[in-house]
């Protein structure tokens, strides 16, 4: 058996424990935690230390988070409105990591020089991710009421779609925390080599996984003001993402397309966050490669 073979399943089982460890504390579900085993492991096997690194960075400071000021009342009631309660599901799971999973799975089959390329984009996809739901956590809490991004008109807390400043500046917090996270880890890679060869590779990189985090999220936002489905309970006449309200009645949609879910969301913003991240280091690093020439 190759030590890459072994490295992949000591990722799997390592991703395992995680796994289990989130279920047992009340971050995943049991789907969620056999989804994370599945996206750690390939993450890990395949990507490598590096990879893993960024992963746990995300989901670490994503669950201590949602944890964050659990019994606030303002927390509560915005939960009220989203269709899934805080113990991620496999769907959850997969719609935050599953393009992440994929880099990492192609990045095991790349040459050294596409490698760089597909690492941008998977702390680009990990940053939209760690943004968004960063924005999620503390933006409930904000004092001022959301505003929903299209129009600006004030909505109630946990609509999706709507943004408030302490929110935005959660955004930018998490996807800055991506952004260094995936510069020191490339820093410490480059380590044994000249330090304008490592400012050239890390910088660019902080730069492009920062941007792409952002724009991942806003791009969550402007779908979920757009196109997910919103409902409205019949008997409360409160906002919701559920068909069923947590109250036990039929809700009615009131806006969006019924198919498109707060997990379609997110994942289409973490393909965002990698193509930004991804297009946007691939032309800084061109412009100084060819500076340094």
């Amino acid at each position: 058996m190759g030590a890459g073979l072994w490295l992949i399943l000591l990722g799997y089982a390592a991703a395992g424990v995680v796994g289990y460890l989130g279920a047992r504390a009340g971050a995943l579900s049991r789907s969620g935690g056999v989804a994370a085993c599945v996206v750690g492991g390939t993450i890990f096997g395949f990507g490598g230390l590096e990879w893993a690194a960024l992963l746990v960075l995300f989901f670490v400071s994503s669950s201590v988070l949602s944890f964050y000021k659990a019994s606030d009342l303002r927390k509560k009631r915005a939960a009220e409105a989203f269709e899934k309660g805080g113990r991620r599901d496999a769907a959850q799971v997969l719609a935050n990591g599953g393009v992440a999973a994929l880099l990492a799975f192609l990045s095991y089959f790349a040459g050294s020089e596409l490698r760089p390329l597909l690492f941008a984009a998977f702390a680009g996809t990990l940053a939209a991710a760690t943004a968004d739901t960063w924005a999620t956590e503390i933006g409930v809490l904000s004092s001022s009421p959301p505003r929903l991004l299209t129009t600006g008109r004030v909505v109630d807390a946990g609509t999706s779609g709507a943004v408030t400043w302490m929110g935005s500046m959660a955004t930018a917090g998490g996807a800055l925390l991506m952004a260094l996270g995936a510069a020191l880890l490339t820093s410490l890679e480059l380590r044994d080599q000249p330090s304008l060869m490592m400012a050239a590779r890390a910088l660019p990189l902080l730069a492009a996984v920062f941007v792409g985090g952002i724009t991942g999220a806003l791009a969550d936002s402007f779908l979920g003001a757009t196109v997910q489905a919103g409902y409205r309970c019949r008997r409360c006449d409160k906002p919701t993402e559920s068909r069923v309200h947590n109250c036990g009645s039929p809700t009615h949609l009131v806006r969006g397309v019924a198919w498109v879910n707060n997990d379609l969301v997110n994942a289409s913003a973490t393909v965002t966050g990698a193509a930004v991240a991804g297009l946007l280091w691939s032309f800084i690093s061109g412009s100084i490669t060819q500076l340094l020439r």
